[in-house]
């Protein structure tokens, strides 16, 4: 086995790098591994997306983001996060996907953890580390819908874009920021598309520029929006509702279930995080991001479990140097 790492970090996005950037500045001996692409989960954003937030808000180790607009694409912010990598001559290793986390407690070992990693190949690679931090974010995991047809083909829990459903009948399910955007881009696209959503109303956390566009879109019919409703089957090319008014079936040969997202704890819970079972918010200390077992830290989205809302880019990206000051000032020395 290798000699163990100061510090390895699980997820290479915005705020893993950050964290990645803060132990390479303190001399730290440390590793990013990622499953899958650099900023694996902007790189699966729609693919003419705009950040809902400003450049300077989405930099990371001192570097600056620039760029023409007043928010940046998704293009850009690829561009940018690569640059930082190079930049800073990161240790990010891609393709390699975390599907073990082991304590161990036995006496003298220099390695608190061990974590095993799984490459395209299938073949597995322990790698000891002092310390870990978990950045994995959670937009891996969608909130599923439980129903029949959910697994089609034609059925996907992410947008992209709306190009290839031009003239076809679309169905967009939920009522946020992600299910109204892809309703409006697939409405102008050219798409037959119908908004579905459980609730009585647009989420409130729909952005102030957005809401309008929205609004008058249903309003005026352009995108026919049925709320009180569920989706209870998804069929070859319809799917079947059901509200107060009974159950009716409407054409679709693409659905977006817009649903949102989760955390996975299942490997924190392996290495003894308690982790909160209604809110899936792990155990740790809100200024240092340690959880309940030593060593283990948190960083970025994973800190407020389900409520996805409350860590961004922007305030996710200080979590780095929180971690590795915490290790820097009670167990390790800086390297020059």
């Amino acid at each position: 086995m290798t000699p163990p790492l100061d510090l390895l970090i699980v997820g290479a996005g915005p705020s893993g790098l950050a964290t990645a950037i803060a132990a390479h500045q303190a001399g730290l001996l440390y590793e990013v591994v990622e499953k899958g692409a650099l900023v694996n989960s902007i790189f699966h954003f729609p693919r003419h997306m705009t950040f809902f937030t400003t450049a300077e808000l989405l930099e990371i180790g001192g570097l600056p983001f620039v760029t023409p607009y007043e928010k940046p694409t998704q293009v850009e912010g690829l561009k940018y996060y690569r640059k930082v990598t190079d930049a800073y001559g990161l240790h990010v290793t891609l393709g390699q996907e975390v599907v073990g986390l082991r304590r161990l407690d036995e006496p003298g070992q220099a390695a608190r953890f061990v974590v095993e990693t799984r490459g395209a190949d299938g073949e597995t690679t322990p790698r000891p580390a002092r310390h870990v931090a978990f950045a994995t974010g959670y937009y891996d995991h969608p909130n599923r819908l439980g129903i029949p047809g959910e697994e089609r083909p034609h059925v996907s829990h992410y947008y992209t874009e709306p190009h290839g459903y031009y003239r076809k009948p679309v169905v967009v399910v939920g009522g946020k920021n992600s299910a109204a955007i892809a309703a409006l881009e697939l409405y102008r696209a050219g798409a037959e598309v119908t908004l579905v959503h459980r609730h009585a109303q647009l989420s409130d956390s729909i952005k102030y520029w957005i809401r309008p566009d929205i609004e008058n879109r249903i309003k005026e019919g352009a995108i026919p929006a049925l709320f009180d409703t569920c989706v209870t089957e998804i069929r070859a090319r319809s799917v079947l509702l059901r509200s107060a008014r009974g159950t009716e079936e409407i054409p679709a040969e693409q659905v977006f279930l817009l649903t949102g997202y989760y955390p996975d704890t299942s490997l924190l819970r392996q290495a003894g995080v308690r982790v909160d079972e209604k809110t899936l918010v792990p155990e740790h200390d809100a200024a240092t991001l340690e959880t309940n077992v030593p060593g283990l830290f948190l960083a970025g989205a994973l800190v407020s479990g389900k409520q996805t809302g409350r860590i961004f880019i922007e305030n996710g990206r200080f979590h780095g140097e929180a971690i590795v000051g915490a290790i820097t000032g009670r167990v390790l020395t800086a390297r020059s």
